[in-house]
């Protein structure tokens, strides 16, 4: 005679599936429980956060799947590309749950970087957005820049204008003044992991986007420039001045500052939204875009340092798809000055590496 084949009665209700639910990639460095909160409205991030951190991550992690679409398409702006999908967890990286513990994945592209960790920030969800904005720029720079100065530098200013300036703790600039402003423009460092060759950079570009040369036109040069490209040589292809004149030219401008290096954008970059996007003649286009953004943020009650993100996304070019290259993971952990110091593994840059 012939029986069903059945299972084992345990006494237990067998374990449900969720076959909605995504399975959480493996991270950079947490091991806990990855708890899926949503994926944005054109699927291209997916976000996970720490349920053992309770509501003000959850919360921190529901804001970012609510930003990340403005996070991805502002990107796509500044580098000229669509980038891929990415997930994302939210924790406590480091232990901190207000931000200061960075952020952190693999590579520098779509391929070995599209699992970020990015640290809580408890009752500040900007924040988040910026350092998911730092590691995600990382990935649009297609296996290039990555940990070194002049990747770092981008990141960062990506971060700084996409998550407006949420992240002015994280501020190496004046480091790099205070110890004596060494020539990181004529030559680039090897480390995404130093202060003054960082704040260098960061510096520098505060100066060009200052002067008109928006992130939507730096950031494809240093890319095309590649690993062994400088800063002097992304002013000479801007400028169409001799290379040679770039740190000169850049010293004396930091002469001239009436205050001195006290933040990452000591020539207020971030003051002229028009200047920095380095915008075409306006059209209906973009216009409309910008209008758009603004009755939607009005709509949703959204606060205005978020408004004025939301309108400088808007303001950035439409992408063009290019093809990806894939990196040997280099780029270091996120961190602000004080955190960084100590240079050991833990470190690992705005990746988990910028």
């Amino acid at each position: 005679m012939n029986h069903r084949i059945k299972a084992t009665s345990t006494g237990k209700k067998p374990l449900e599936i969720h076959r909605d639910n995504p399975v959480a990639p493996a991270w950079p460095s947490y091991k806990g429980n990855s708890q899926f909160v949503g994926t944005s409205p054109s699927g291209r991030v997916t976000v996970y956060v720490d349920p053992s951190l309770g509501q003000p991550a959850l919360q921190n992690a529901q804001d970012l799947v609510n930003d990340a679409d403005r996070v991805v398409t502002a990107n796509d702006g500044i580098f000229g590309t669509t980038g891929g999908p990415v997930s994302v967890i939210v924790f406590a990286l480091g232990g901190a749950t207000d931000g200061t513990g960075g952020a952190d994945h693999m590579g520098c592209d779509y391929t070995t970087g599209a699992a970020i960790e990015c640290c809580a920030s408890f009752d500040n969800s900007a924040r988040v957005s910026a350092l998911f904005e730092a590691e995600l720029s990382e990935c649009s720079m297609n296996g290039n820049l990555c940990g070194l100065s002049t990747g770092e530098a981008l990141s960062r200013w990506c971060a700084t204008v996409i998550g407006n300036n949420a992240l002015a703790d994280f501020a190496t600039a004046p480091q790099w003044a205070q110890d004596g402003e060494p020539d990181f423009v004529s030559q680039t460092d090897n480390t995404d992991q130093n202060a003054d060759s960082t704040g260098c950079g960061m510096a520098f570009l505060s100066w060009l986007i200052s002067q008109g040369y928006g992130l939507e036109k730096i950031a494809p040069v240093m890319v095309s420039l590649g690993d062994s490209g400088t800063l002097s040589q992304l002013y000479a292809t801007l400028t169409s001045a001799s290379a040679d004149n770039a740190f000169p030219n850049f010293q004396s401008a930091i002469q001239n500052l009436p205050n001195g290096v006290t933040s990452d954008d000591p020539f207020g970059g971030l003051a002229n939204p028009l200047a920095m996007a380095h915008l075409a003649p306006k059209t209906a286009e973009l216009v409309g875009r910008i209008f758009a953004a603004m009755v939607s943020d009005l709509a949703a009650g959204r606060q205005p340092e978020q408004m004025m993100a939301n309108v400088r996304s808007a303001m950035l070019p439409v992408s063009n798809a290019k093809a990806a290259t894939v990196c040997a993971p280099k780029s270091k952990r996120l961190l602000p000055p004080a955190k960084g110091a100590s240079g050991t593994d833990e470190h690992r840059r705005t990746t988990r590496s910028a």
